[in-house]
């Protein structure tokens, strides 16, 4: 039953990572990106040398680009009339500019689509906080900013990935008989994972995944972009470590960032380049199943998560996991207590 809601949104804030469009912004954006860990600027040229590989252009502002166009269409053919506003952590456009326009433009209260759909501290809670900095950055003006819940197990996420995985599998079929399927995501701090419930969310969408795509009958879930020192546990095992070591039975992978919403950076040079190289190594076959990007279920679900929240619809997701809570308690994804700053890899 759908329930009215009390409060009155002015406008969708899409909210993402952000990342360089050309060579002169790759070093400024990593500076952004390990702000305040001390890492030396001839370490982050290193770091970014898949960046420079690419001409310094990151896709993911393209993507958002995208993103925003489609909400727009899709908000307009659904006669919400709000603008779609978009802002960035680490690059231009920076959330605090973004929002200060917001305040410029008059809007008084806006609703946030974060693009990350599991619950950690630098997929969720992090962002959080940022909107937040913007907020103060602005001042006492600044527009109020809610957060839209995750949406990990949403159709609307889920079923893109259904069928991306079932177009890669049936690919690998043609001349492959027997598939491994590596689920994965962005690996983080153990000790972060264990204040999260960011393992679990990822463990439900890619069971979700898996139950629903035919073919599938061996999948495992791996980890992928790990940075930091060595000394610091994270998740694993990695994408690149699992296909090296995995049973010799398998003919093929198929890998599916179940972790991401998008095809940025980190799934073209992680599991496009890296992982496929691994693969090659060892005489694999290799598919790489698509992300959401902007398939019209996804928008769909954006858009039916600001009816959830504007105007009370009910909530809908697949499996048994309901939904957290629309409002994050305080305690909720802590940061993580990083070591002292030693110039480490960021």
């Amino acid at each position: 039953m759908t329930m009215p809601s009390a409060i009155a949104y002015d406008a969708l804030l899409v909210v993402s990572f952000g990342g360089p469009e050309a060579p002169e912004h790759v070093v400024p954006f990593l500076q952004n990106v390990t702000r305040g860990r001390g890492v030396p600027e001839e370490r982050l040229r290193v770091v970014g040398q898949h960046y420079f590989d690419r001409g310094g252009i990151s896709p993911i502002n393209d993507q958002c680009r995208q993103l925003v166009a489609a909400l727009e269409q899709r908000l307009a053919d659904q006669a919400i009339d709000v603008p779609v506003y978009w802002g960035n952590r680490n690059w231009d456009p920076m959330l605090a500019d973004t929002v200060a326009q917001m305040r410029d433009d008059g809007v008084e209260r806006a609703l946030a689509f974060v693009t990350s759909a599991y619950s950690s501290y630098s997929s969720c809670r992090q962002y959080r906080e940022n909107i937040a900095a913007a907020q103060a950055a602005v001042g006492p003006d600044a527009p109020q900013i809610d957060k839209i819940r995750v949406y990990f197990n949403h159709p609307g996420f889920i079923e893109p990935l259904v069928d991306n995985t079932a177009a890669s599998v049936q690919q690998l079929s043609q001349t492959h008989r027997r598939p491994h399927v590596f689920f994965t995501a962005h690996s983080i701090p153990t000790a972060m994972a264990a204040a999260s419930h960011y393992q679990a969310q990822l463990l439900d969408a890619a069971g979700l995944v898996a139950d629903r795509v035919p073919g599938i009958d061996d999948w495992s879930f791996v980890w992928q972009s790990r940075s930091g020192p060595p000394t610091v546990p994270w998740l694993e095992p990695d994408i690149c470590d699992a296909i090296r070591d995995l049973d010799d039975s398998f003919d093929s992978v198929v890998i599916v960032p179940v972790g991401f919403i998008s095809d940025h950076m980190e799934v073209i040079q992680d599991l496009d380049t890296d992982a496929r190289r691994a693969a090659e190594a060892r005489g694999l076959g290799f598919a790489r199943a698509r992300t959401a990007g902007t398939d019209g279920r996804f928008v769909d679900m954006i858009v039916e998560l600001w009816r959830e929240r504007a105007e009370g619809t009910a909530a809908r997701w697949l499996g048994t996991r309901s939904p957290d809570p629309t409002h994050c308690s305080g305690t909720c994804c802590p940061a993580p207590t990083r070591p002292p700053a030693t110039g480490r890899r960021p």
